[in-house]
């Protein structure tokens, strides 16, 4: 039989990711196709590792298997599957080094053994690994080589994985995980072990949540001056990532930071609107502020900055279409989306 196409890798990659990371597949919709597509494969292969880690099955040697994945796809032989196979077309095109993949596996060896973080800055280590990762691979896909803005995108991994952990405190303990900092906890008269026992939702927890969003927010303000530092064709989907992200997080506080017993969802036609305010937006006003990069990412930032330098003349090009029509395209694109969605949750239901 033969070996798949790059197509149809991609086709796979593509609607894994409709599926399981909509609010990423919204924003890539806005990033020129020379960068769309291998994050996308970026983006699928994390989704996957993600999910296996997720698994309640999961342990260290499901990790070691992922850390051979890596290392495979980095020799240039990967796993004969769609999203390892573009996943080492990435690697060798864009220059990734290995060090920031093996740092990502390493988070997810921290998930599989269940650790929990006393401090916010051991909380932040663990960002840094899962996510702070990410933003350095996708700033490396634009061809960035800049430490500072390295250490920005990376500052918007680090908030997009809080605002996760905020909208999910119920689901995660529910599979016996907690990522709240512990003497957050203590300082609220919350008793780590005892509520991960019994996870319920009141004031206390309110206080922890409420704090870890407004760590959030802090890091996508310290995120902005690099996206404006990103090449023009690439600001617009970064922009609307770091918008849809920070929704997740407005939708949290409207619930009364209750992420127990709700969980936030941006609906499609919400995520239309706020691409089309980062097409047609101005730079936020912290976009010309400056920050130190913090310790948690450093290595990080390094790593991007001793990265070989690539070829990306690809991202200069004509739009295809005006500011106006990416606008229409993008609402007609998510009222067929929140369409799909709806029908999708009427079926089997009786008439």
């Amino acid at each position: 039989m033969a070996e798949p196409t790059h197509a149809e890798d991609m086709r796979a990659c593509r609607a894994l990711l409709r599926n399981g990371s909509k609010s990423f597949f919204a924003a890539s919709l806005l990033l020129p196709r020379a960068v769309r597509e291998p994050a996308c494969s970026l983006y699928a292969f994390c989704r996957i590792a993600d999910d296996l880690v997720d698994d309640s099955q999961a342990d260290e040697n499901a990790v070691a298997h992922l850390r051979w994945r890596v290392e495979q796809a980095c020799a240039g032989h990967p796993h004969p599957e769609p999203a390892d196979r573009t996943l080492a077309r990435v690697v060798a095109r864009f220059n990734i080094p290995a060090s920031l993949l093996l740092a990502l596996i390493e988070g997810f060896e921290w998930d599989a053994r269940g650790r929990q973080y006393m401090t916010q800055s051991e909380l932040f280590e663990y960002c840094a690994r899962v996510a702070g990762t990410v933003g350095a691979m996708m700033a490396l896909l634009m061809g960035v080589r800049d430490r500072e803005i390295a250490a920005r995108a990376c500052d918007l991994g680090l908030a997009m994985q809080l605002t996760n952990i905020a909208r999910d405190v119920g689901e995660d303990a529910r599979r016996g995980r907690l990522y709240l900092p512990h003497d957050w906890m203590v300082e609220a008269g919350l008793d780590p072990a005892g509520w991960l026992a019994e996870p319920v939702f009141d004031d206390r927890l309110a206080q922890v949540v409420r704090r870890l969003l407004q760590c959030a927010d802090l890091l996508y303000a310290r995120a902005a001056p690099g996206i404006e530092k990103l090449p023009s064709g690439c600001r617009p989907g970064i922009r609307a990532a770091r918008s849809v992200y920070a929704e997740i997080g407005r939708g949290v506080e409207r619930r009364g930071y209750d992420s127990v017993s709700t969980r936030s969802i941006v609906s499609s036609w919400r995520k239309s609107v706020l691409l089309a305010e980062a097409l047609s937006g101005a730079p936020t006003l912290s976009a010309t502020a400056h920050y130190h990069v913090l310790d948690e990412v450093s290595a990080l930032a390094d790593a991007v900055a001793a990265a070989p330098t690539v070829d990306m003349s690809a991202l200069i090009g004509i739009p295809r279409r005006t500011p106006q029509q990416r606008i229409e395209w993008l609402i007609n694109l998510f009222e067929r989306l929140e369409r799909e969605e709806r029908d999708r949750g009427t079926q089997g239901t009786p008439g």
